[in-house]
């Protein structure tokens, strides 16, 4: 008989699993972005024609769950480089891939500074990946979205993130067609106590967890920093 660690066990693993899938996709962007690191610009990440065909090519990659991705690259003023954002989205209406186009212009009221955000500043400050969301995105879909990033790194230097959004909804029915027969319902939350994925109607994507809910409770998901926990019958 499954006992309820069991069960927690096997979806935390499962959880972890699709987490894993969309870093490897990251990794792959990650590493073209290496490739094409230009010399001449002091080893600067620079705009380069092999990274929008690699992208293209990843969100149109059958049993894909990115529906984004792209290269941030951190401002180098020895470089002469400002913000720039090289990111690229599928259109779940048309099916087109459309480039992201956000006000990078300082003087703008509308103006974007990435660098604020946690999925960049994150993985500059720790050198690690990071998972953030979810939360929904103004400046681009209007989704709940979960975006995963890991640093771009030559030489000991930071050159900006490589990354991957993907929505909520689409993660939810990935790990729900692969975890399979539940015993129990589940709520998966992130390390601020957020509901990510939860199969009871009670707990919402994107609410709190009540604050009786043990900050160590739940079972821990490997790679990232979120809990799996089971809820009563």
């Amino acid at each position: 008989m499954t006992t309820a660690e069991d069960e927690a066990g096997r979806i935390a693993a499962t959880v972890s699993a699709a987490v894993e899938q969309v870093f490897a996709t990251v990794a792959e962007v990650r590493a073209v972005a290496l490739r094409d690191l230009d010399p001449a610009a002091g080893g600067a990440a620079v705009p380069t024609p092999e990274l929008e065909p690699a992208v293209r090519r990843l969100l149109r990659a059958p049993g894909r769950l990115a529906t984004g991705m792209g290269v941030i690259v951190a401002p180098q003023p020895h470089a002469d480089l400002p913000i720039r954002l090289q990111w690229w989205q599928l259109d779940p209406d048309s099916g087109r891939i459309l480039s992201l186009d956000p006000d990078l212009r300082p003087s703008s009221v509308g103006f974007y500074d990435y660098t604020a955000a946690p999925w960049f500043a994150v993985p500059r400050r720790t050198g690690r990946r990071h998972v953030v969301g979810p939360y929904v995105d103004v400046h681009g879909t209007g989704q709940y979205l979960l975006t995963l990033t890991e640093p771009v790194v030559a030489d000991g230097e930071f050159l900006g993130v490589a990354g991957a959004d993907v929505p909520v909804s689409r993660f939810e029915s990935r790990l729900l067609g692969d975890v399979g027969v539940l015993q129990r319902a589940f709520v998966l939350a992130n390390e601020e106590g957020r509901v990510v994925v939860s199969t009871s109607a009670r707990w919402l994507v994107g609410s709190l967890m009540p604050s009786s809910v043990e900050p160590e409770a739940g079972a821990p998901v490997t790679g990232v920093p979120w809990r799996l926990h089971l809820l009563p019958d």
